[in-house]
């Protein structure tokens, strides 16, 4: 049903009807990036972590970035503590799959994470297994009420490696 209030999330800016929804499934960055026709990192993911006072906070990334430890504590003061399935359903009323920074159960800060800011628009999920949308990062900021942009992530700036481990 979180699709629901994600199509509703979308309908206060007229973009409802932008929402694509999928005949295969959408669930991981690869099988998104499939099913779209774009490369992984183009796919918005969203992470769920413990923060302060056991509320989740939200960081959207590229879909080839990896949380930083060292970064993500250097920002938020703590450690990145990933939520549980079943915590990350209740804080955010979506599942695994399609978990992203709209029609929210409750109200998280969201966080979205420079490793997209390469792209012109990214596609984050809709709220469920088979569902995305595109948009430009300022639609991504506007849309989720991004609390800021962060550095807490690795990987996505280094050069891509050869089968030997070599830079390409």
């Amino acid at each position: 049903m979180s699709i629901v209030s994600v199509k509703e999330h979308f309908r206060t800016f007229n973009r409802e009807q932008d929402v694509l929804e999928f005949a295969t499934s959408s669930a991981t960055v690869e099988m998104a990036a499939a099913t779209i026709g774009v490369i992984p990192a183009r796919i918005a993911k969203t992470l769920s972590f413990r923060g302060v006072n056991d509320d989740a906070i939200l960081v959207v990334a590229a879909g080839d970035a990896k949380v930083d430890n060292k970064k993500f504590r250097e920002v938020f003061g703590f450690k990145a503590r990933m939520l549980s399935p079943d915590e990350v359903l209740e804080q955010t009323g979506h599942e695994i799959g399609g978990v992203c920074p709209f029609g929210l159960a409750r109200e998280l800060k969201v966080y979205l994470d420079i490793s997209m800011q390469r792209f012109d628009t990214l596609f984050p999920a809709c709220g469920s297994t088979n569902s995305a949308i595109e948009l430009t990062c300022d639609e991504l900021a506007l849309y989720s009420k991004s609390t800021d942009w962060v550095d807490v992530c690795k990987g996505w700036d280094e050069p891509p490696l050869s089968g030997d481990g070599q830079a390409l």
